[in-house]
């Protein structure tokens, strides 16, 4: 193949690369939702009192012999003592928690202000109808049935937590075993879980099914993961759930959405893990306990920030998909900007203007090696014309016509290639950052984590686009290839419609910076080759 025919399909292939990531973007259905927000519409109450469903019900026992393989099956539902009535209440200054009587957390309110829907309502993080989190499952069969009979009761029915953490601890007396929960919640949302039961039993407590406070169509990774002490991350999406998945000296154990959470956590003593399979092949996390388990947990927003303080090893928990190894230090250069402009919407601007400074020695060789290609394509249509029945012979004399001109026909390619790791990179990072959601930027940029709600953004990253494509040089003949680059900023213009203020602006903000990028180098390539005929021009004369 030749090196401009493997340029032209290296071009054509970042094209469609970004068509098929925004296309199936847009074209994926919504999974089904109640309301049309992104974020789940909090009912006042509806946790506290709801119908009885099938999660209250008592699940079968995880088999001794397979309890870290086998799903989790539940029968009938039990009398009224499995409803989620609620039992304690804690209140702190930034969300409110209700305790139910089989001893979960059947309700979780966030209160800062960002986090109110269309109607005013605080956002509620769980569905009444799933498994909660602090649900216990015995291995023994008719223990468990017992558990999801008998109610717990309380050491306070209120508790409000400010500087100083409070403690509220749970007691069930079964026939032959008395379980107590001891729970202690801080300000910031973690809480200490210390677990024990009366004599020895095998036990499986559960950080519940994941938050379910965003329907939005992105491509957005949902579901179960758990860290384990080397690192290593086993995370299981919603939907993909096929069989069991066994993690022994876990540090991370997770139910996430877009930009909440439940987990556990134990960077001391590593869990026992197990990510089980429940009903519509959703995962759920379990970890496996004997008589007494100490751990930590959180609920609530994945706030970088937050698990910093709580521990530097939770923001581990922020999974950005397969460029989290960029994601990561990308958000932690824009957290450090942001800190000094106070503004979201500037940070994304001055990160992306950082990254186009770092790239630009790489971006300005590729662009002058361009300007040479197309400047030498009629000389390659001579070579190929003379040494077309050759291949061999206009393979060398390409080579060597590129070696007088100083071109690499590769050269181009490269910041093309790179842009696209960086793109996805980002992309995560905006589309998952909880940071981002009510955050303002100029006007009617109300929220970067949302659409422009008058689609201005959209439309001069199209304008901005087209005029980009207008001064960058190519080198294409094939008019299919020209076409599709043709059309392009109109269609990356309709799928960024709908696509959130934040990540629109960074394109936007690129293309911009590109137009006066190639716009220098353009003009250096000029004074370049000024310089090469005035050499060339010297040279003949002393001849």
């Amino acid at each position: 193949m030749e090196q401009q025919d493997l340029h032209k399909r290296l071009l054509l292939a970042l094209v469609l690369s970004f068509v098929v990531l925004l296309g199936f973007n847009y074209l994926m259905p919504k999974p089904p939702q109640q309301n049309e927000s992104n974020r789940t519409k909090a009912v006042a109450g509806a946790a506290s009192t709801p119908v009885a469903t099938s999660s209250n019900a008592a699940p079968k026992s995880l088999s001794v012999a397979t309890a870290e393989t086998a799903a989790v099956k539940q029968p009938k539902a039990p009398g009224t003592a499995g409803k989620s009535e609620t039992l304690s209440i804690i209140t702190a200054k930034n969300y409110i928690i209700k305790i139910d009587k089989l001893g979960r957390i059947s309700s979780t309110q966030l209160l800062k202000e960002k986090y109110r829907d269309e109607e005013g309502n605080y956002l509620e993080l769980f569905d009444p109808a799933r498994t909660l989190p602090l649900e216990l499952r015995f291995s023994d069969s008719t223990v468990n049935a017992e558990a999801f009979q008998v109610p717990y009761t309380a050491s306070a029915d209120k508790i409000s937590v400010g500087d100083r953490a409070q403690t509220l601890i749970l007691t069930q007396t079964l026939s032959g075993i008395t379980v107590v929960k001891k729970l202690t919640f801080y300000a910031d949302g973690h809480y200490d879980i210390d677990l024990s039961t009366s004599k020895k039993a095998t036990f499986f407590l559960t950080p519940g099914r994941r938050p379910e406070t965003d329907h939005s169509m992105y491509m957005i990774v949902r579901g179960a993961l758990v860290r384990d002490t080397e690192g290593i991350l086993t995370t299981v999406e919603d939907g993909k759930a096929e069989k069991a998945e066994v993690v022994d000296h876990a540090t991370i154990v997770s139910s996430f959405d877009r930009y909440d959470a439940s987990l556990f956590y134990n960077f001391d003593t590593p869990m026992h893990a197990t990510i089980s399979v429940d009903a519509g092949d959703k995962p759920l996390p379990f970890v496996k306990g004997t008589q007494a388990l100490s751990l930590h947990g959180y609920v609530g927003p994945k706030e970088w920030r937050t698990f910093e303080a709580i521990h530097p090893d939770l923001v581990n928990n922020i999974e950005f998909g397969w460029f989290t190894f960029l994601s990561k230090p990308f958000f932690r250069v824009m957290l450090w900007i942001h800190d000094f402009v106070g503004n979201w919407g500037w940070a994304i601007i001055l990160f992306t203007l950082l990254v186009k400074l770092i790239l630009f020695p790489l971006s300005y060789k590729g662009m002058m090696s361009m300007n040479k290609m197309r400047d030498l394509a009629p000389k390659m249509k001579e070579l190929k014309e003379k040494y077309g029945k050759d291949p061999a012979k206009m393979n060398q004399q390409t080579m060597a016509m590129y070696k007088k001109h100083g071109a690499n026909p590769m050269g181009g390619c490269l910041p093309m290639l790179l842009q696209i790791p960086v793109f996805f990179a980002l992309y995560r990072v905006l589309l998952n950052a909880d940071e981002l959601q009510g955050a303002p930027w100029i006007g009617w940029i109300v929220d970067l984590s949302d659409k422009d709600p008058s689609y201005i953004l959209p439309v001069l990253m199209g304008v901005s686009m087209f005029f980009q494509q207008k001064i960058t040089p190519n080198t294409m003949t094939d008019p299919m290839q020209k076409k599709i680059f043709q059309w392009f900023p109109v269609i990356m213009t309709f799928f960024f419609l709908t696509f959130p203020a934040g990540l629109v602006l960074y394109w936007l903000t690129n293309n911009l910076l590109s137009i006066a990028q190639q716009y220098f180098i353009n003009v250096s390539y000029e004074k370049y080759k000024n310089t090469m005929k005035h050499l060339h021009s010297a040279g003949k004369e002393k001849e």
